[in-house]
């Protein structure tokens, strides 16, 4: 149909206005709405467990971060790591505070974890975690190799000790793992290794349930303060500046929603930076203590917060690599980590033969997401992606994890 010549110059008219107005807009301009950067998803759900690593998306949350960068943010605390996992599967959560080995767990579908690709942009935290043994080892028990004798002997008798970790393939079942090793002691044979969430650790050495566990804090110093254990070794004694928990989100999210995970990133290194100012921790001590974030009272969580450690054995020490949320490239998301933790799924036969190293770690490991955020912050990112890392007894090469993960007289390997 043809419009008529006095139809279409009354409509021009009509319109001039209009185009003049539009004539000054920005180039994100097109067709009748503007091309927003505004986060996708403005209403995020993250899931945190009760431990104080959880203190960036804490933080990032009461001081309004989220919002500064258009995240309506919801926390949700959960009873468990394995909650943790199920709510991020299932999009209840969109973003978690997680253990790192958890994402390669679930991208692998590896020890009961449904298969679904995860992503790792952003590392919370390094250091901080540690494993408490039960008072009745005390003045017995300084080393992994002192321990021998003891695990030997109940095993003989048909009663294995019993250790506890968080998650199979999390952070503290591989510190635990790596400790008892270190002494001659097989986890898989040796002794009974159970998994307890974290808040429940204190509770179930109480009552008698347990002779060590590895946590995060403030459950360490809680069993000290309660007067049932004693802290015997501190993980960045074995791994100096290791990696900690993660803000994980599904491979999916992230790829549909880019503009909210790069907003999540912005807020989290506020936060982070925030968090790692000494003057600021008392105030984070007292938030993350609440009942909604961890339920323990703010001195527990504050001493280790700033590196003031009391073993409950007598030693006291100022530990200079107390844990940290920004310093020294903390939130990077190195790929060596990535290799790291594969090598040991290996080691410890949750993976039967080489796994598919380097496209596991290019898929989970997402250094590229956390650099494209941080350069609309301004910040810039000096790390490393494929740093050899020192431990204490060992020197990791991310080129050759093979070789690491063949490397220990214990071990589980299984080959395919």
């Amino acid at each position: 149909m043809h419009i008529k010549r006095r139809t279409f110059l009354k409509r021009t008219a009509a319109a001039a206005p209009l185009t003049a107005l539009f004539s000054g807009l920005p180039t994100g301009w097109v067709g009748a709405a503007y091309a927003s950067d505004a986060p996708e998803v403005p209403e995020v759900r993250f899931g945190i467990i009760a431990l104080t690593d959880n203190a960036p998306i804490v933080m990032a949350h009461e001081l309004g971060l989220f919002k500064k960068f258009g995240i309506n943010s919801v926390i949700s605390k959960e009873a468990s790591w394995a909650v943790i996992r199920d709510k991020l599967t299932l999009g209840e959560n969109h973003a978690t505070h997680m253990l790192i080995g958890m994402p390669f767990a679930s991208t692998m579908g590896l020890l009961g974890s449904p298969v679904k690709p995860m992503v790792i942009p952003w590392m919370l935290s390094r250091n901080g975690q540690a494993i408490t043994l039960a008072n009745k080892f005390k003045g017995k028990v300084k080393k992994a190799a002192d321990m021998k004798p003891l695990a030997m002997e109940a095993k003989a008798k048909g009663d294995p000790l019993t250790f506890a970790m968080t998650f199979p393939p999390g952070t503290h079942a591989m510190w635990m793992r790596h400790w008892l090793g270190s002494g001659g002691i097989h986890p898989d044979k040796d002794i009974s290794l159970i998994t307890i969430p974290p808040p429940q650790m204190v509770v179930n050495m109480k009552v008698d349930k347990m002779d060590g566990f590895c946590v995060g804090e403030p459950w360490n110093l809680r069993a000290i303060a309660d007067g049932i254990g004693y802290t015997v070794v501190t993980t960045q004694q074995m791994w100096p500046d290791h990696p900690e928990k993660v803000c994980a989100f599904t491979e999916e999210f992230a790829a549909r929603n880019p503009k909210t995970v790069t907003a999540i990133l912005k807020a989290l290194h506020l936060a982070s930076e925030y968090n790692d100012k000494l003057e600021n921790r008392p105030k984070v001590a007292s938030i993350i203590s609440r009942p909604t974030y961890i339920n323990c009272p703010p001195e527990i969580i504050l001493d280790r917060l700033l590196g003031k450690y009391d073993y409950g054995d007598g030693r006291k020490e100022q530990d200079p690599n107390y844990m940290i949320f920004n310093k020294r490239n903390c939130n990077f998301p190195a790929k060596t980590f990535g290799y790291w933790w594969l090598a040991s799924f290996r080691r410890w036969g949750m993976v039967a033969g080489a796994p598919a190293y380097k496209q596991i770690v290019d898929k989970v490991m997402r250094p590229d997401l956390y650099a494209s955020a941080m350069k609309e912050l301004g910040v810039k990112v000096t790390a490393t992606d494929m740093a050899p890392q020192k431990l204490a007894d060992a020197v990791f090469d991310p080129k050759d994890p093979e070789k690491y993960a063949k490397s220990f007289t214990i071990h589980s390997l299984r080959e395919a």
